[in-house]
């Protein structure tokens, strides 16, 4: 022990020292003592660096407590006073400590989420091990980017009942459905209630991952859907009670002038609610459900009505990015008009034909796009009457 004593001598009289250099290098030791000596230091020993480390890391320069916080991050033996110390100290310098030290307890972090930026409270949320305890404090913040760098750490621990609340929320939260679906913990009946509500990307990836056959998933939407029927069944016009803009469109069809350049020039021209009554008569769907259909994130449902109804790929792109226009915050960018493509390329007119059909009997009923039959054929033109018994390019 003559050798630690020593040492113990050699740290006091550098920290008696105040130039940098000094400095410098006592924290320079200090850290190799604790990550080569920390199992023979004794409990005084321990407790004199602790102390004097935390007198003099405020009075050293930045660059010095950075280099000690990516050194004592991945160590066991740091003090847990020290790593509390360095927790709260600026972001760049705290971040290495709350990420990834365990030399904090539960009691710690949840402190930290309390009282520190939210740049703290994010770099908690994307630490390794979470307790349940500790995410149900971080979801209580309300902040979706903490939720989000939670729901994206695959390591954090959730409780069953923070999932269900999450994905209660995702209904409302778009950006909550993606990282809950590919969580590795999410009980497959919550997945399985996602897809009343998700996009069709989404709910077809449900579909795949946890192996949800029709019937299940029938079962297990259809008293979701018929609750809320029940529930806006008064404030939901009978048939008779169109709107103007459904008269005149329905006008419009029986004419025989509905057709795709109609629509566009419509929709160009900012009549919004007059073009959502024409892509309800071309498709024979209630106005209701065009409406979600047309918003829908990603734009899959405007895809299938397109195929369905022999849309050429550029009338479908031009219906796609104005109707992203008419609702800011959908996207609508190059890499977003890529994916829609994408889809619009991949489905079959037969298949969105009978999703199209199947929609016209059970309107509530979004989550049937899962049937499609994604084939690799693309459709060779588009015809500009949209009545259900024309005939089109040919597609299969």
């Amino acid at each position: 022990m003559a050798a630690e004593a020593m040492e113990v001598q050699q740290l006091l009289q550098l920290a008696r020292e105040k130039s940098e250099q000094a400095r410098s290098h006592l924290f320079e030791v200090m850290g190799d003592l604790f990550q080569e000596q920390a199992a023979v230091l004794s409990a005084q020993e321990r407790a004199l660096m602790v102390d004097i480390l935390e007198k003099l890391v405020r009075e050293v320069s930045h660059d010095i407590r950075l280099k000690l916080s990516h050194r004592l991050a991945d160590l066991p033996g740091t003090p847990r006073e020290l790593a509390i110390l360095l927790a709260n100290d600026e972001i760049d310098i705290a971040s290495p400590i709350l990420m990834r030290s365990r030399a904090l307890q539960d009691a710690d972090l949840i402190e930290i989420i309390h009282h520190r930026s939210r740049q703290h409270i994010l770099a908690v949320a994307m630490r390794r091990d979470l307790s349940m305890s500790v995410s149900d404090v971080l979801v209580e913040t309300g902040h979706s980017d903490v939720i989000m760098a939670l729901l994206n750490n695959q390591e954090a621990t959730i409780s069953e009942k923070t999932m269900a609340y999450l994905v209660d929320q995702s209904k409302h939260i778009d950006e909550f459905q993606e990282p809950l679906v590919h969580r590795r913990d999410l009980p497959r009946d919550l997945a399985v209630k996602m897809c009343y509500w998700v996009s069709a990307a989404i709910r077809q990836f449900i579909v795949e991952k946890f192996q949800v056959d029709a019937n299940e998933l029938d079962d297990t939407i259809e008293p979701i859907l018929q609750e809320q029927v029940e529930a806006t069944k008064a404030e939901t016009p009978s048939p008779e009670a169109l709107t103007p803009a459904e008269e005149a469109a329905r006008a419009i069809k029986e004419s025989g002038k509905l057709t795709a350049r109609l629509m566009i020039q419509t929709l160009r021209r900012g009549e919004v609610p007059m073009f959502e009554a024409m892509f309800a008569q071309a498709s024979e769907l209630r106005l209701g459900l065009v409406h979600r259909l047309l918003y829908e994130v990603g734009g899959n449902g405007i895809a299938v009505i397109a195929r369905a109804l022999r849309l050429s790929r550029e009338e479908f792109a031009t219906i796609y990015l104005l109707t992203r226009r008419a609702r800011p915050g959908l996207g609508g960018g190059a890499v977003d008009l890529g994916r829609a493509l994408g889809f619009y390329d991949k489905v079959a007119t037969d298949a969105a034909m009978k999703v199209l059909e199947r929609w016209r009997r059970d309107p509530q009923y979004l989550y049937a796009i899962k049937t499609i039959e994604q084939g690799g054929s693309r459709p060779g033109g588009g015809a500009d009457f949209l009545g259900p018994t024309s005939e089109g390019d040919g597609t299969q």
